[in-house]
């Protein structure tokens, strides 16, 4: 298999984020603002909430988040030294955590293109992470100017960041919401002014449903997205699976995430199946990410991840 190298890809907009947060956020995103000991701490930054009035917003930078470490796997910027450490353990613990983040995004990219050819011009994109290249309104609006994209993460520094990069794109948006909580999502302003649920769109838990724990009723997150979805809508979904890798390998990286601020769960390929229930899985059906509709330059293979594409029936 060959080797992915991460690299540090230059961020269009960055300076538009700097001046919405002003310079104490600033050092905040470049990973600086540490206490005199050195040791990273909860930081406070002004960041604008998408509108003329400033919320202060809790920016944690005791415990690592998913979406910071898979900036920091993606070769970006936007991490923190605690972010850094833990993603560092996850990769002692699997070889080819870089290819398998990779294979994750490919999978993100083709399944949207496949979407959007269909004729899909409303996306909801569900822990979404931070902005990087080749997003979901990239791909889409590159086929379908017009579409419509809403990002969705429950980390601040995803709403800041992503409100600066898409100032000037009237077709898509970042709200800070919790998948936990998809009543608070489908009913936010935002949401509702770009998404329209009488028609047909995609909702994508594209490598963020390990986040939730069974204890979390994952089943009733994903009844809730379903019943507000039209007939002709689809779900994308990709997940951890313990069906291939090392299990040492993955007990460490559960371990590791114990300590962020969403632990992650590794399932069977049957249990990740169910989610899928009420759609009609598109062809080639649950499959490895790599190996679902595959772009013949994609070279990076694992066995890390299941992922699949399923259309609401039209009669429910």
């Amino acid at each position: 298999m060959p080797a992915v190298r991460r690299t540090r890809q230059p961020v269009t907009g960055y300076d538009r984020l700097l001046r919405m947060v002003g310079d104490e956020a600033s050092d905040l995103m470049e990973g600086q603002f540490m206490v005199d000991d050195g040791e990273p701490r909860r930081a406070r930054a002004e960041l604008r909430n998408g509108t003329d009035d400033w919320k202060p917003t809790v920016l944690d930078t005791t415990h690592p988040t998913p979406a910071r470490m898979y900036d920091y796997f993606l070769g970006g910027k936007d991490n923190f030294a605690v972010d850094r450490e833990a993603a560092e353990r996850v990769k002692e613990a699997v070889e080819d955590t870089y290819e398998s983040v990779w294979e994750n995004r490919y999978f993100l990219q083709r399944a949207v293109r496949t979407l959007a050819e269909a004729g899909i011009d409303q996306f909801l994109d569900l822990g979404t992470g931070l902005p990087t290249q080749g997003n979901v309104h990239e791909v889409a609006q590159e086929i379908n100017p017009a579409a419509r994209v809403v990002y969705v993460d429950n980390d601040p520094i995803v709403l800041a960041h992503g409100r600066a990069l898409l100032a000037d794109n009237a077709s898509t948006t970042v709200i800070t919401g919790d998948m936990r909580e998809p009543d608070k999502i489908l009913q936010h302003p935002d949401v509702q002014d770009l998404i329209d649920f009488s028609r047909p769109v995609a909702v994508l838990f594209v490598a963020v449903f390990h986040f939730i724990r069974e204890s979390e009723a994952p089943d009733t997150i994903l009844r809730a997205f379903r019943e507000a979805m039209a007939p002709g809508s689809y779900l994308a979904l990709s997940h951890l699976t313990t069906d291939g890798p090392p299990p040492e390998a993955v007990a460490r990286t559960e371990a590791i995430y114990q300590n962020a601020t969403s632990p992650i769960v590794f399932r069977p390929r049957e249990r990740i199946a169910s989610f899928f229930e009420g759609f009609d899985l598109l062809e080639p059906g649950l499959t490895r990410a790599w190996d679902w509709r595959p772009d013949p330059t994609d070279k990076i293979r694992t066995d890390w991840l299941y992922a699949g594409v399923g259309r609401l029936a039209d009669e429910r």
